[in-house]
């Protein structure tokens, strides 16, 4: 306990307080390896946040435009009714056709680009839902890679303790694991799908 009240260590901090304390050469690689996988699980962390900030702005973006295109949809829906009692006007026993048919194609032009328009907002809100979908992805992959680290640097810890190769061994797969993983989330790259695209491939060739 420090003079301000309970201090909290992490297992990088016994490692490295450990090592200090020490003379051999075990804990030495131990704690260094600690100190280097903290550091590469802290950069995974603070990319695993920037992504899901990232997929929060995208999907705030996504609600924007479907809201524009919404509006535009409405509009559109405005004019065809315009549209409509036009036509049903042209209709009508002792009126004069030619008096609504300028307002017939003012209408229909008008809708045409309403149209557009509106698609246009669509398709913006489609592709901002689909970027928002990808960074939450990799804001998965980010903490997945960071999970990986710290099982690592906890299994560092033990492996302190215990001087038990077994471990040591244990702990370098493990963060061997989270930086391939980290690797994979950095160069947007998903292996399970890449995985289950392959086995798709070979399971249609036969």
């Amino acid at each position: 306990m420090s003079a301000d009240g309970f201090h909290v260590h992490g297992p990088h901090d016994h490692a490295v307080e450990h090592a200090a304390h020490g003379n051999d050469k075990f804990s030495g690689r131990i704690a260094v390896m600690t100190a280097i996988l903290a550091t590469v699980g802290a950069t995974f962390g603070y990319q695993g946040g920037a992504t899901q900030n990232d997929a929060a702005l995208s999907k705030n973006n996504a609600a924007i435009d479907k809201t524009e295109a919404a509006n535009r949809w409405n509009y559109y829906q405005a004019k065809s009714n315009k549209q409509n009692l036009a036509e049903l006007a042209m209709a009508l026993p002792g009126v004069d056709p030619e008096k609504y048919k300028a307002d017939v194609a003012r209408y229909k032009l008008e809708k045409e680009e309403i149209k557009k328009e509106a698609e246009k907002w669509e398709a913006s809100s489609n592709e901002w839902n689909r970027k928002s979908d990808a960074a939450m992805h990799q804001h998965h992959q980010w903490a997945l890679a960071t999970t990986a680290e710290q099982i690592a640097i906890s299994l560092a810890a033990i492996t302190l303790l215990t001087h038990k190769k077994w471990l040591q061994y244990t702990a370098y797969a493990v963060a061997a694991a989270g930086i391939a993983l980290g690797l994979f989330a950095w160069l947007h790259v998903d292996p399970i799908a890449g995985l289950m695209l392959a086995l798709g491939g070979a399971a249609s060739a036969h």
